[in-house]
């Protein structure tokens, strides 16, 4: 497998494999060594001290977790990867990861992000009694944080999933607004500002069962927000 992805690597423009690893230990070292931007792991070593020591290494790296099985899917992305595709997916889509990874720290440099020719991901994944839910990012009205989980309103009802409110809104700051610590909204559902009598705001939205509490220090930039939209 590593002889593959080096393979493919090597076809990569501007990119150089700067080291490989046959278990997590060995992981960790060399990213400790090397300091990469990009990082790919087997799901077999994908564990969250692991992905946990390589950020503490460098923050800005992004990893990526190459899973055998649909099923290992979550449980990556719940350690701390920031993107997971299967094995089988073939080289185009290994490529397309690679792709965002870099167009995700092209612009956390201040540098244009829109040239990398590849699409960003379109769909949530949930786990639903034991198989996988895909939700759409067009029916998403809202995400809120509860614990270690974030809760997706969307169009069909709620599901869990197993990431940050964090690396949503770093993944999707375009397509959704914060109005919360907790809460992100979709910029396109946010149909109202009010302030109730007790001086809180709250944001209506178009297909919300009822207004959602926005904090003071948001409350400026929504309204900025509602204003281009």
């Amino acid at each position: 497998m590593r002889r593959t992805v080096t393979a493919l690597l090597a076809n990569q423009k501007d990119m150089k494999v700067v080291g490989q690893a046959a278990d997590g230990r060995q992981a960790v070292v060399v990213a400790q060594r090397s300091r990469p931007d990009v990082v790919l792991l087997s799901d077999l070593l994908a564990n969250r001290e692991c992905i946990e020591i390589i950020k503490a290494t460098k923050p800005a790296a992004r990893v990526v977790v190459l899973a055998t099985y649909r099923e290992s899917i979550l449980g990556a992305l719940a350690a701390g990867a920031d993107e997971c595709i299967l094995k089988d997916s073939g080289a185009e889509r290994l490529a397309a990861a690679i792709a965002r990874a870099r167009t995700f720290l092209a612009g956390r440099d201040g540098q244009p992000q829109a040239h990398s020719g590849q699409q960003a991901r379109s769909v949530l994944c949930a786990r639903l009694r034991g198989s996988l839910r895909l939700i759409p990012l067009e029916d998403v009205h809202y995400l809120h944080a509860e614990e270690k989980y974030v809760i997706v309103h969307h169009a069909r009802g709620e599901d869990l999933i197993e990431e940050s409110l964090k690396s949503l809104e770093e993944e999707f700051g375009e397509r959704f607004v914060r109005i919360h610590r907790n809460c992100l909204v979709a910029r396109h559902e946010v149909v109202e500002l009010k302030r109730c009598p007790d001086g809180h705001v709250q944001a209506v939205l178009r297909h919300g069962k009822q207004p959602l509490e926005v904090s003071r220090r948001c409350v400026s930039g929504l309204r900025e927000t509602l204003k281009q939209l």
